[in-house]
């Protein structure tokens, strides 16, 4: 008697991925420009021999960088999910880099499922260059800044708001409301460190915010000056965006969440520089 065929099940994969943004045109898919969704959906074509669409909980621009960002594919093999993370760690290019690997139900998704996404923007203050905190960091030491000042600013924010004054022009979206969760801004000396965490971010706007807090911490820019501009949503004083090799995602959180926090919670190290 002939065993009856069973066809092998569609499971649903979750990634947890870390990737430099240098060489890269940013998360998303585009023609004629090296992106890490298209690094990794080649990878995993490469592998199973037919094409996958890779579905990522938000979109980093140009250089920017990803300590925690997640996405997740469908597939139907019999590779258990969570053996992908080392798998394809072997034919991902050295910028990119899978933490882990994991089976999420048909109902989750990368982007939908998520609550917040984090980012931390990263300053280097001292006057003197270092080449080892060039690629990570934004070197600004043209005036002293004061955190507490930045942090001051930055407070505000928190609720629900229409941040249309840090939306960038060329964006698809047709909106400017945003969630604020959380607002953080602190001295490792001397590095600053900016942390944002909202249910979504507008394009550009972390590094449009960060070019006008350094207005603040610099004295430029007075605190009530800087809350009216976004208030009043006065776009076109917005005119500086702070580099992008200084921002990185540094994480997503998800209610249903299959990896332990060690995995995707805080996988940026901060830079501490000691003088000892």
């Amino acid at each position: 008697m002939l065993e009856s065929y069973q066809p092998t099940p569609t499971q649903r994969v979750a990634l947890v991925i870390q990737y430099l943004g240098t060489h890269f045109h940013g998360w998303q898919r585009q023609l004629q420009h090296r992106t890490v969704q298209e690094e990794i959906e080649k990878a995993i074509s490469n592998i199973l021999g037919y094409p996958v669409t890779l579905h990522g909980a938000g979109r980093t621009d140009a250089g920017v960088h990803a300590a925690a960002q997640v996405a997740h594919f469908d597939v139907k093999s019999v590779i258990p999910a969570h053996k992908w993370a080392t798998i394809l760690n072997s034919y991902l290019p050295k910028d990119i880099l899978i933490r882990a690997s994991a089976a999420v139900g048909q109902s989750w998704h990368a982007r939908f499922s998520a609550a917040y996404r984090r980012y931390r923007y990263t300053i280097y203050t001292d006057p003197r260059p270092n080449l080892f905190t060039r690629a990570f960091s934004w070197h600004y030491y043209h005036a002293p800044l004061d955190e507490l000042l930045m942090q001051a600013a930055l407070k505000p924010l928190v609720g629900r708001h229409h941040l249309g004054a840090f939306h960038r022009a060329n964006s698809s979206r047709k909106h400017s409301w945003v969630e604020v969760q959380a607002v953080e801004c602190y001295r490792t000396d001397p590095f600053i460190h900016i942390e944002i965490q909202a249910d979504g971010f507008l394009y550009g706007m972390v590094r449009l915010l960060v070019g006008m807090l350094v207005q603040v911490g610099s004295g430029q820019r007075s605190l009530a000056n800087f809350t009216e501009l976004w208030k009043d949503e006065r776009r076109e004083e917005v005119k500086y965006a702070a580099p992008s090799h200084g921002l990185c995602l540094l994480r997503v959180g998800y209610p249903d969440f299959p990896f332990p926090k060690e995995v995707w919670f805080d996988t940026q190290p901060l830079y501490v520089i000691s003088h000892h």
